[in-house]
């Protein structure tokens, strides 16, 4: 894994700059990506090695990018909108696919980043793939009591500090854009519904059985509402986090889908 070559970008968008990191592996047998859409406290670095050996496994590029507010992203000075999933797929992710001249891809989307990835690839006859990960459909109240649990202790002494390592004074902001938008009676409305329709690509939607943020009903909902083929993944003895929690199924599993539809 020593030879897996990065590059980094900064793509200028509205509001400022986003980060964006690219792994190749030695390898590699396509020039289409697989690109990482994080969670809501995420970012490029809190992946870790996520990336890197997902691309010596699939031998493919593999693509991270931190959105705007997050990571090494330009700061906001404002919340994101009840829109700001939508919004992802609209505004910002098509200024990262023309930086990276991309004419195809696959997208694997965490918690948000997997409703992210359904609205994208039901704008995009391009995206080849998607793949979520312990993704919201809806809000349910699993979602909001884990996110209520969430803000309490992050409300503790120090905590704060947990999310300084990866977004420095952005660390505040982060917090309120996930705690302060869900929880807000705006948006106890939202869904997949109005997009999930348009997504003709194959999917794989990855649940852990335990999910503090989610019942199975969210990887139900997806698998089911597609227009195109869909599988549904229920990984026992797990959480939010399968990627840390159960990498090697989740790596089997990834590769064994893109494998078969790509």
């Amino acid at each position: 894994m020593n030879n897996t070559k990065t590059q980094e970008y900064e793509i200028e968008v509205a509001g400022g700059h986003i980060y964006a990191k690219k792994w190749i592996s030695e390898t590699t047998t396509t020039e289409s990506p697989l690109i990482l859409l994080h969670d809501s406290l995420g970012s490029v670095d809190l992946w870790k090695d996520f990336p890197l050996v997902l691309a010596e496994k699939l031998s493919r590029p593999v693509v991270a990018y931190d959105r705007l507010g997050f990571g090494k992203s330009s700061s906001r000075d404002t919340l994101p909108s009840c829109d700001f999933i939508e919004e992802e797929a609209i505004e910002y992710f098509p200024a990262l696919k023309e930086t990276l001249s991309l004419n195809s891809y696959a997208l694997f989307g965490h918690s948000v980043g997997g409703g992210m990835v359904i609205n994208i690839a039901a704008r995009d006859i391009d995206c080849e793939a998607v793949v979520t990960m312990s993704a919201q459909a809806f809000v349910e109240e699993l979602t909001i009591k884990g996110i209520e649990e969430a803000k309490q202790f992050f409300a503790q002494p120090g905590q704060l500090e947990r999310l300084q390592k990866w977004h420095g004074d952005k660390a505040k902001w982060v917090l309120d854009a996930w705690t302060e938008v869900w929880l807000s009676k705006a948006f106890a409305n939202w869904s997949l519904q109005s997009c999930i329709g348009n997504v003709s690509c194959p999917v794989l939607a990855i649940h852990g059985e335990n999910d503090e943020y989610g019942s199975l009903a969210f990887p139900e909902f997806i698998s089911e509402n597609t227009s195109g083929q869909s599988d549904m993944l229920v990984l026992k003895d797990c959480g939010h986090t399968p990627h840390k929690e159960k990498p090697e199924e989740v790596f089997k599993a990834v590769k064994q889908f893109l494998d078969k539809v790509i």
